[in-house]
């Protein structure tokens, strides 16, 4: 199997094997990457690189205190630190028991408390929760930093190696010390089967279309047609597009939901390392390309999300707001390996229509719309909502930019 997809985010890694799927979908045919089969033999042109390691695999079998040793072991250690090197977040290698959780996502549903998270200078640090899981539930928010699962310390720990403690069957328990704003804080998730259904869709007030897209899943495009299909029947006077907290996913999924909003036009352009570009471009097929809009971001919307929200706003298609989104943009490939694991390397970068990389900067919304501090005795604003709502019918609306970071003296 060889896909792309926006695996992750600016330092994103997907947690394939406990916290979320649903994201390894479409390898799109511009790659000008060739991958082959197995291996049998090094290359000619690689045997004097490779020669001490073969030397070191020798030795270590030989005259290693602790015989035998594993190979398995060893093999997942050369290829992790071959990859580490390229000092790169999202490239990283699946061992076959992570492979085959991440192809159990593909099926739909998974086990789990359905978290994104990225890892961010040894920590692993909360991106969104997935719409209706146990993570939201419990409270997980954006950039709460996961500190230890069942007592024991994530701080510094491999990804693979994190979610291998948090996943767990259904019905199950895992206890999470969690930091948020400097002050640490104690969750029991019951973990459960997670169903990744992607879009919902309603209308609002005013004949005012809404909907969700929670995640660029493998069902993602006809799940959108279908809901177009439902509310553009009502012909209505404008249509809200939520993309907050929704961590991206397929590229070619993101290629064809764009198209349903965008007329002719240019979509994301890639661009790969040796200088070639290809461009993904819309039709004028799509379902909603007329409708006043209006797309709220915060900063959770990453990847595929950034992809649609960065075309639509570069196209002047619709307004965006909210928060600034996350800003990841690479795309990588995933590619299945003969011992039953797999590979995420990145192979290119994306920049919107007017060649903007949204990497670790994010898209910057028309309106800043900030959210209301949550209390325990009130039911929050959708401030972002009702923003979009009021643009929609013509009213005013203020946009609040964040306050400026002041940088430390030296």
């Amino acid at each position: 199997m060889n896909t792309k997809s926006f695996t992750g985010m600016s330092v994103l890694l997907l947690l394939i094997i406990g916290f979320v799927g649903g994201y390894f979908v479409g390898q799109s045919p511009w790659a000008p990457y060739a991958f082959f089969g197995p291996a049998t033999t090094t290359p000619d042109e690689a045997k004097d690189a490779f020669s001490p390691f073969w030397e070191v695999w020798n030795l270590v079998h030989a005259r290693y205190y602790q015989q035998p040793v594993d190979d398995e072991l060893l093999t997942k250690g050369a290829i992790d630190g071959m990859l580490a090197v390229l000092e790169d977040p999202h490239t990283r290698y699946l061992s076959p028991s992570d492979e085959e959780a991440a192809r159990e996502t593909m099926s739909g549903e998974f086990q789990g408390i359905g978290a994104e998270v990225e890892a961010v200078e040894d920590q692993i640090v909360v991106v969104s929760p997935i719409e209706g899981s146990p993570a939201e539930a419990a409270g997980l928010k954006p950039g709460d930093i996961l500190r230890q699962a069942d007592g024991v310390d994530l701080t510094g720990m491999d990804v693979s190696e994190a979610a291998a403690l948090v996943r767990g069957p259904a019905g199950t328990a895992v206890h999470l010390l969690i930091e948020r704003d400097g002050e640490q804080i104690e969750l029991d998730i019951v973990r459960d089967t997670i169903a990744l259904k992607s879009v919902r869709s309603e209308m609002l007030d005013n004949n005012i279309a809404y909907v969700r897209l929670a995640r660029f899943g493998n069902q993602s495009g006809k799940e959108m047609a279908d809901a177009l299909e439902t509310v553009m029947a009502n012909n209505p006077s404008g249509l809200i597009l939520d993309l907050r907290h929704n961590p991206g996913g397929s590229l070619d999924t993101a290629v064809s939901i764009a198209d349903q909003f965008l007329p002719q036009g240019v979509i994301l352009r890639e661009q790969f390392g040796d200088g070639n570009e290809n461009l993904y471009e819309s039709t004028d097929k799509g379902l909603a390309e007329n409708v006043p809009l209006a797309v709220l971001i915060d900063e959770g919307s990453a990847s595929a999300s950034e992809v649609l929200a960065g075309a639509i706003q570069d196209e002047g298609r619709g307004v965006l707001i909210g928060q600034t989104s996350y800003g990841k943009g690479t795309v990588q490939t995933w590619q299945s390996l003969s011992n039953g694991g797999g590979v995420r390397l990145t192979i290119a970068r994306w920049l919107t229509p007017n060649k903007t990389w949204v990497n670790q900067a994010g898209l910057t919304p028309d309106y800043f719309i900030p959210l209301p501090e949550l209390t325990a005795d009130a039911e929050p604003e959708d401030t972002q909502l009702q923003a979009a709502e009021d643009f929609l019918t013509g009213q005013e609306i203020i946009s609040i930019p964040p306050a400026p970071v002041e940088e430390p003296e030296s």
